[in-house]
């Protein structure tokens, strides 16, 4: 059930008239990660929706699938009036593009964007490696040296550790151990429909220094992506950029190529 907060900010979005954007953000981070893009979006005349994960944060999701985050997020876009576009960073990525396989987005935009079944399966690294089988159900903290290592690797010391201050909790096990798998477990649950005739058009977009979710994973999602025939998907890599691309200070690199695909495809 969506919370309170995000239900008014339905209402809010479908009172004042503008077609929404819908911001994803993935585990380790917070709806607040959002709150500058909402304020580029709000002035170009978009309704941003900034909605948390089941039950407030990826803490508390802890024994949530990645498929049960979408069919969250789904409901709470069933709402809307008007069809959003969609914005996802990371798992948030990957949720981003099941919802617009739903046919539930009007364009969509996948940020450093966890893979699915098909594409190339990722290096584990800190943030995605659980220190035993507890953590599949329950939360996993990053310290400071897995965050600065994976996530904060192309800004500076002093950045990084004020990133990691202001953003940085914990995240359910699930859905990072079901996405680092996806390519190669026919079985895995997150899987976007890439040939669905409603989809939208898709921008992906990688930090040339991702090492979380690297070039060549983003890549082969793109080469899958671009099977479909009915819509657009494009590509492009941001240089000397990291995972932390959206909350960074070079955001606003990264949220103006987001909004100006966008405006391509949907007037606010």
């Amino acid at each position: 059930m969506p919370s309170t907060s995000d239900l008014a900010q339905v209402r809010h979005a479908n009172a004042i008239g503008p077609i929404p954007v819908v911001f994803l953000h993935g585990p380790w981070l917070l709806p607040t990660s959002w709150e500058r893009w909402a304020g580029v979006f709000d002035e170009a005349g978009f309704a941003p929706v900034i909605p948390a994960w089941p039950a407030g944060s990826p803490s508390r999701a802890a024994g949530w699938t990645a498929g049960e985050v979408a069919d969250h997020f789904a409901g709470l876009i069933g709402g809307l009036e008007h069809k959003p576009a969609v914005v996802g960073h990371s798992t948030g990525g990957l949720l981003a593009q099941i919802i617009a396989g739903r046919g539930l987005a009007s364009a969509s935009v996948a940020i450093g964007p966890a893979p699915f079944h098909g594409v190339l399966p990722l290096p584990l690294s800190p943030p995605r490696a659980p220190a035993g089988p507890a953590d599949v159900s329950g939360a996993i903290p990053l310290t400071y040296e897995q965050f600065r290592h994976a996530f904060a690797n192309a800004v500076g010391e002093e950045e990084a550790g004020r990133l990691y201050e202001m953003f940085a909790v914990p995240a359910p096990g699930v859905p990072p151990l079901q996405t680092s798998g996806a390519a190669f477990a026919p079985w895995s649950e997150p899987e976007p429909d890439v040939a669905a005739k409603d989809r939208g058009p898709l921008l992906l977009i990688s930090g040339e220094r991702d090492l979380i979710v690297p070039w060549a994973a983003v890549h082969d999602s793109y080469k899958v992506q671009a099977r479909n025939e009915q819509h657009l998907t494009e590509i492009v890599e941001l240089p000397g950029r990291g995972h932390s691309l959206t909350v960074d200070s070079g955001w606003r690199e990264v949220c103006g190529t987001a909004l100006t695909f966008i405006q391509r495809f949907v007037d606010p």
